[in-house]
């Protein structure tokens, strides 16, 4: 398999699922709740979407206002209401949606009430492609679209999430592991990253070309599973390795240091108290050892019923991507483990 794929893994673990996209619920053995109805299939970008009956947006009624300060382009209805920020550098488009809840039950009594999706746009934005033929019918297509957007993906591979196939019979989505054991006694493996978790192997925009190993089948890393979701399932371009380029790179420090998009939060050695220019959909990065330099990574999910700012990522204990509080608090504020340990944001 190649890096132009589209087509988009079950190892126990963890929490129950809860998932609400609108204000109805509905209930299954394995806890997810989720009213969509996108089928969450590995073909994100194609221009089919599903459609709900909410207001379309008129391309001519659109209108554009720059935030200077945030380096952000809000995109305004006829009612001059916020739809969509587009941020300098970036691709990662936040929009306005239906409202959800995304939850684990059973690692934490805290969830995430939304009504912001997130996209990625067909190239990072800058503020004189306000008059670009793409932008405004990409916006209106894009604002309809039902199908599953950052945050709906991430919450694709926490425990008891459904396992999802392609027409090959390669597992994209469902409960997903850490990694193997190191031996008896030791801890899980680092080291998993997608292709591990697919059983694919893969070749990269740089031309190298990775095979999966055997014991990791249905795991990824932390830096692995943001490659995963991203990556695989909504087609940014990704790395090999660990250098600057015109893609996500493997490891956590270097997605937080050589990455792609805009830097919003650099790594100045201690935990940033201004979390105010955080968006859903960021990617943020921590220390959790000794060890100095930024060992994980995780995606933003929005301020939790607690108040808190709360992200999902993929961790040893439990055993995969969690948005729960086993083993830390999955938040960047607060006395969590993570909370000391958050170091740095960025917009891809």
């Amino acid at each position: 398999m190649n890096a132009s794929s589209s087509s988009q893994a079950d190892v126990p673990r963890r929490a129950v699922l809860g998932i609400a996209l609108g204000v109805g619920l509905a209930a299954s053995s394995y806890g997810l709740v989720r009213l969509t109805s996108s089928d969450g299939s590995p073909s994100p970008a194609a221009d089919d979407g599903t459609e709900t009956a909410i207001r379309p947006l008129d391309a001519a009624e659109l209108t554009f206002k720059r935030d200077p300060a945030a380096r952000c382009t809000l995109v305004l209805d006829r009612d001059s209401k916020q739809v969509a920020t587009l941020t300098d550098g970036a691709r990662t488009v936040t929009m306005t949606g239906p409202a959800r809840v995304l939850a684990e039950v059973a690692s934490t009594g805290a969830s995430v009430h939304s009504t912001t999706r997130v996209h990625l746009a067909p190239r990072a934005w800058s503020p004189e492609q306000e008059s670009a033929p793409w932008v405004k019918p990409w916006l209106t297509r894009t604002y309809r679209d039902r199908r599953p957007d950052v945050l709906d993906i991430a919450m694709q591979y926490i425990q008891g999430a459904p396992e999802r196939r392609d027409a090959k019979g390669v597992r994209y989505a469902g409960d997903a592991a850490f990694g193997p054991y190191g031996g008896p006694g030791e801890a899980r493996l680092e080291a998993s990253d997608f292709y591990d978790f697919l059983g694919v192997p893969w070749t990269f925009i740089d031309g190298v070309t990775k095979q999966p190993e055997a014991r990791r089948l249905g795991a990824v890393d932390c830096s692995g599973y943001l490659r995963l979701v991203l990556g695989y399932r909504l087609g940014y371009p990704l790395l090999s390795g660990n250098t600057a380029g015109p893609g996500l790179p493997r490891r956590a420090y270097a997605m937080a240091g050589l990455g792609p998009g805009r830097l919003l939060i650099p790594d100045t050695g201690r935990q940033p108290t201004d979390l105010s220019r955080l968006l859903p959909g960021d990617l943020v990065f921590f220390i959790t050892d000794d060890v100095p330099g930024i060992d994980h990574s995780g995606i933003y999910l929005g301020l939790d019923s607690d108040g808190k700012h709360r992200f999902i990522s993929s961790r040893g204990n439990p055993n995969g991507p969690t948005m729960g509080d086993v083993s830390g608090r999955s938040v960047l504020d607060g006395a969590s483990m993570f909370t000391r340990g958050f170091r740095a944001a960025r917009r891809i």
